[in-house]
C-alpha cells in the first residue's frame, strides 16, 4: 500500500472539508482550520495542483497497485472535487461585487474586467509591482515601531492621485503593516493613488482610544505628506482596514475632527471621503463599552461605506457587519455598498485569488466613483 500517498490524500481531503464547512467553535481544530483556510480557501489551485502531481508521481512509480490503493485514488478524486468547489465559490465573487455596487450606487458603476489568470493561478503569492514603489518605515508618531508607516507609489509619482490608508488587523494585540490587502495596495498604487499601510499602538501596552488616537495621526501625516508621493493637494482620503482594522476604520470615518481622539492636535482635518471595511468585527471595542460601536456612533453625515464580509467566516458572524450597514443605512445621506463574499473566510485579503481579485475591481470602482462625486482627483483609470 502506497502509505505516503493515502496520507498526501487524506490531508487533501480534510483541508478541503474545512474550507467547506469552516469550523466556528473555538478550540484546536478551529485553529488548525482557521489557519488552512487562510491559504486554501483563496487559492485551491495550489492543492490542486499537489493533488495531481502526488497521483501521477505514484502512477509513474508503480504505487499504485492494490485495491486499497485504488481507493486512494477514488478518494484524491473526491478531495479535488471538493477544491474544484472551493475555486468555483472564489470565482462566484465577480457578480455579486458588481451587483451590490449597482444596486447602492447605480447601474453601471461596476466594470466588467477580466481576472488575471496568470497572477492568479501561476504567482498568487508574488504581490509586488514593477511600476509600484514602496517607501517603509516612516514615522509619523512617538510610540516607536508601532507608530510607523509605509508608502506605495507609482514610481513615476503622476501626481493629482488620491490617498488610501489601510490599517492591519490582529485583534487589536497583535499584526503590523505589510501584511494584508497588498495586492489592493499595489493595484491602486500603480493607478496613481498613494497608498498607506499603518502600524499603531497594540493591547496591553495601549487601548481604546490610543489606537483611534493613532489611526488619526496618520490621517494627518497624510495630509501633510502625501503630496511628496504623488497625492494630489487636498487629495481624497479613503481609510480601509482588515478584520480589527476594519473596526479602526469605521471608528476614524465616523469621528471626524473630534478633539477627544485628537489630543495635542484638536484642530487637524482628520475628516475621511470614504471608509472600506474588509471583514471586520464592527460592534464595541473588547472592553464591551458601547460607546466604542461604530454602530451607535453613526451619523447623518457619515461619508460612504463598502462593507465586505465572508459568508463563511469562522471569527466574526454575518449578522455583526449586517448591524453596521443596517444602521448606517437608517441614518446616514450617503451610500452604503455591502458585499457578502460566497464561500469567504475571515481573511480573505492577502493573496490574488479569485475572490480578492473580484473584490480589489468593486473597490477600485467604489473608491472612483466617491472621488468623483466629491470633486477630488480620483486618480489615473
Amino acid at each position: 500500500m502506497a502509505v505516503g500517498y493515502l496520507v498526501t490524500v487524506v490531508s487533501a481531503g480534510a483541508i478541503a472539508v474545512l474550507c467547506l464547512l469552516p469550523v466556528r467553535l473555538p478550540g484546536p481544530l478551529f485553529h488548525v482550520g482557521y489557519r488552512l483556510g487562510l491559504v486554501f480557501n483563496e487559492l485551491p489551485f495550489l492543492a490542486l495542483y499537489g493533488l495531481a502531481a502526488s497521483t501521477v508521481l505514484a502512477f509513474a512509480e508503480g504505487d499504485i497497485a492494490t485495491g486499497a490503493d485504488r481507493v486512494a485514488v477514488a478518494l484524491a478524486g473526491v478531495a479535488a472535487v471538493g477544491f474544484a468547489v472551493v475555486a468555483r465559490r472564489g470565482m462566484r465573487t465577480a457578480p455579486v461585487v458588481m451587483l451590490a455596487l449597482d444596486e447602492a450606487l447605480g447601474s453601471g458603476t461596476a466594470r466588467r474586467r477580466r481576472p488575471p489568470l496568470a497572477r492568479i493561478l501561476l504567482r498568487p503569492v508574488l504581490r509586488r509591482r514593477r511600476d509600484v514603489r514602496r517607501v517603509g518605515d516612516l514615522g509619523y508618531g512617538g510610540a516607536g515601531r508601532r507608530n510607523l508607516l509605509d508608502v506605495y507609489h507609482h514610481r513615476s509619482r503622476p501626481g493629482g492621485g488620491p490617498v488610501l490608508i489601510h490599517f492591519h488587523g490582529g485583534h487589536y494585540d497583535g499584526g503590523r503593516k505589510n501584511t494584508q490587502s497588498l495586492p489592493l495596495l499595489h493595484r491602486l498604487a500603480s493607478h496613481g493613488w498613494v497608498c498607506i499601510s499603518a502600524n499603531y499602538r497594540l493591547r496591553p501596552a495601549a487601548s481604546h482610544p490610543d489606537h483611534l488616537i493613532d489611526a488619526k495621526r496618520v490621517i494627518v501625516w497624510a495630509r501633510e505628506h502625501a503630496a511628496e508621493y504623488g497625492a494630489a493637494p487636498g487629495a481624497a482620503v479613503v481609510v480601509a482596514g482588515s478584520s480589527a482594522g476594519a473596526h479602526l476604520a469605521a471608528l476614524a470615518a465616523l469621528t471626524p475632527n473630534d478633539p477627544a481622539y485628537q489630543p495635542g492636535f484638536e484642530d487637524a482635518d482628520t475628516s475621511v471621503t470614504a471608509a472600506v471595511a474588509l471583514g471586520g468585527y464592527l460592534g464595541a471595542y473588547v472592553d464591551g463599552d458601547p460607546a466604542t460601536s461604530p454602530v451607535n456612533l453613526v451619523r447623518a453625515d457619515a461619508p460612504p461605506f463598502l462593507v465586505a464580509h465572508g459568508d463563511l467566516d469562522e471569527l466574526v458572524a454575518t449578522e455583526n457587519p449586517r448591524a453596521l450597514v443596517r444602521a448606517l443605512r437608517s441614518v446616514s445621506a450617503a451610500p452604503v455598498v455591502y458585499i457578502e463574499l460566497p464561500g469567504g473566510h475571515h481573511a480573505f485579503d492577502l493573496f490574488h485569488s479569485f475572490r480578492f481579485e473580484a473584490l480589489i475591481d468593486g473597490i477600485e470602482d467604489f473608491a472612483g466613483w466617491v472621488t468623483g462625486r466629491s470633486g477630488a482627483p480620483s486618480g489615473s483609470r
